[in-house]
């Protein structure tokens, strides 16, 4: 049961990758979490990064954050892969939060859709849902079994800081 497993919370920018049954965390507020989970091998990962020019919405994917994301990701696969090229037993999923949309238009590319390119680049299917509101989301990831939902701030106990990479 979560409740029974050792949470880290992983900060905005960072990610962490796990063999073992604990409890990912990632606070989104205009961000992302990619999880990521080889079944095969039975690990998995969480990777938060935050939309790019501070405004909490998508925006344009500029060759600069094209350029910092693709090594943040690349890292981030092969911490959790590893030299497997089983693709089948691996899955994807991004939860983004998003402030509402303003009267400007949006991007028509954003960081998920650079995410979900990447991966299925490397034949890694990834499913995506962006929620669009003004309260935070907090996203729970366990990297042993793979899953994945979306919980309230209130919902488990004081979760310790801890920067990780």
């Amino acid at each position: 049961m979560a409740k029974d497993l050792t949470e880290i919370s992983v900060v905005p920018d960072t990610y962490h990758v796990s063999p073992e049954p604990m409890l990912l965390i990632a606070d989104l507020h205009g961000a992302l979490a990619l999880c990521l989970h080889d079944e095969g091998r039975g690990v998995g990962g969480l990777l938060h990064l935050r939309f790019m020019g501070g405004t909490g919405r998508p925006s344009d994917v500029t060759d600069n954050t094209l350029s910092s994301v693709l090594v943040v990701l690349d890292k981030f696969k092969r911490a959790v892969l590893g030299n497997s090229t089983r693709r089948d037993d691996v899955h994807a999923r991004i939860l983004a939060h998003a402030l509402p949309p303003t009267d400007v238009g949006e991007p028509s590319a954003s960081l998920v859709d650079l995410i979900q390119a990447d991966l299925a680049d490397g034949k890694i299917a990834c499913g995506s849902q962006t929620l669009r509101r003004t309260e935070p989301v907090r996203v729970c990831f366990q990297p042993f079994e793979g899953r994945v939902w979306i919980c309230g701030p209130n919902d488990l106990r004081t979760v310790k800081q801890a920067q990780l990479s």
